[in-house]
């Protein structure tokens, strides 16, 4: 057969966004020996094996503390499961317990990851070609990746140096709907974001609450590091929202292990029955979509991850403490070594500068050039260090002169090591662009 034409397939297979978690792991690989501040992934000491036979044996224990009968038990973990999940009232307790969320197991739907998550709410609430999504820019390339999908246009509002400005979101919002544009929801990360590591502030978070409310627009919460980040942690909106105002989406890939790929989304806002039949929540819409994209959430990996929810009490928190304490020691010798390598004098005359997050993994770094694609193969060619350009999170363009830098991955001596690097890669590639000018 002749090849496919490019023209007759889905123009998201021709947009670059939809190539950069392949180019980053070619280049990765490419380069073994190089230290990578590029993957947002967990820290490998954490993981042992023996653990995944414990919460599973642990789970099998509750489900027959509660009265399931092997047989029961047998299906629950090898047979297709309830597109909704059968670890909802474990979520919804975790929930209560580390988050001060009160929501009923009703309101929440176990997807694979919280990429699904994403997938499901956009599609749910976008249901004209006028309607819009709201984004922090810059942003998690997984929910722009997912509007491309579904043919759903994304509209940046710029993030500020201390998060997101509720007055900014207003501008967006009033933008949209002067072009007969319907802004629909905002999506955006309040604690750690990813890339930035930007937490929003108490007041900015009731302000965003706020504007939802007079503006008639839902906001999608993804909180994926509070748990893994030291120190008390600011409120989230969801634990904040008395309107049914925000969806929130939450992952265990965190918290417990990424390979299980199982996340959640809590949608607890009324859905009217209309002329489809009876009322009920958007988590039921949700579950809807869900069966027709991958059924149900496996249930071997439901029980590998309720087996660790079980195994901290119900409270992830208590499961995290040594990670949130590593996490937040990471991040502690990441900044200190970056003072060391660039103190103010050098980086002033550099032009150089970067954040100083209190948790999760990433933190943003401005540079005096370019910081494409082929700066970074130079990085990992030249001198074996990696980091992600931050244009890739910037769906509206933007960042061309930025670094995302994680610090999750790496031990203590590879952070030290990385930041030598590091800093080598940028005063060279700082004389490069000046040469370039000249």
């Amino acid at each position: 057969m002749s090849a496919l034409p490019r023209s007759g397939l889905h123009a998201s297979l021709s947009d670059p966004l939809l190539d950069t978690m392949n180019f980053l792991n070619e280049v990765a690989s490419r380069h073994p020996r190089a230290i990578s501040f590029a993957p947002g992934r967990p820290h490998d000491g954490f993981f042992a094996t023996e653990e995944i036979f414990a919460h599973l044996r642990r789970y099998v224990e509750h489900l027959a503390d509660e009265g399931s009968t092997p047989e029961q038990i047998r299906n629950a973990l090898y047979q297709y499961g309830p597109a909704a999940g059968k670890i909802r009232e474990l979520i919804a307790r975790s929930l209560l317990l580390d988050e001060g969320i009160d929501v009923p197991a009703a309101s929440i739907v176990v997807t694979v990851g919280a990429q699904e998550a994403m997938l499901l709410v956009v599609r749910a609430l976008m249901a004209d070609p006028a309607d819009v999504l709201l984004v922090s820019s810059p942003c998690y390339m997984g929910i722009t990746g997912a509007a491309r999908l579904l043919d759903v246009d994304v509209v940046p509002v710029p993030e500020r140096p201390d998060g997101l400005a509720p007055a900014d979101v207003v501008d967006a919002v009033e933008a949209q709907v002067a072009r007969g544009r319907r802004p629909r929801a905002l999506y955006v990360i309040p604690d750690h974001a990813n890339p930035s590591g930007v937490t929003m502030s108490l007041p900015a978070r009731y302000a965003l609450l706020d504007v939802a409310e007079r503006h008639d627009i839902l906001l999608i919460e993804d909180s994926p590091y509070r748990l893994v980040s030291p120190g008390e942690q600011v409120p989230t909106l969801k634990r904040l929202d008395t309107g049914r105002r925000v969806v929130h989406l939450g992952t265990f890939a965190k918290t417990i292990f990424p390979g299980a790929r199982v996340g959640y989304v809590v949608a607890d806002q009324p859905v009217d029955g209309g002329d489809a039949g009876a009322a009920g929540l958007l988590a039921d819409g949700l579950a809807k979509i869900k069966s027709m994209v991958t059924v149900n959430t496996p249930t071997l990996t439901h029980a590998g991850v309720g087996g660790g929810v079980l195994g901290g009490g119900g409270r992830l928190g208590a499961l995290n403490e040594r990670p949130a304490e590593y996490y937040g020691e990471s991040m502690r010798l990441m900044l200190e070594h970056l003072d060391r390598r660039l103190p103010p004098a050098r980086r002033a005359e550099l032009g150089v500068d970067w954040n100083r997050p209190g948790g999760g993994f990433f933190l943003a770094m401005s540079v005096p050039f370019l910081a494409d694609n082929a700066a970074l193969a130079r990085s990992a060619e030249q001198f074996g260090v990696l980091w992600t350009p931050m244009s890739y999170f910037h769906p509206g363009g933007g960042g061309e002169r930025a670094l995302r830098l994680s610090t999750s991955y790496l031990t203590a001596a590879e952070i030290e090591e990385g930041t030598e690097r590091l800093a080598r890669f940028i005063t060279a590639e700082a004389a490069r662009s000046a040469e370039l000018l000249v």
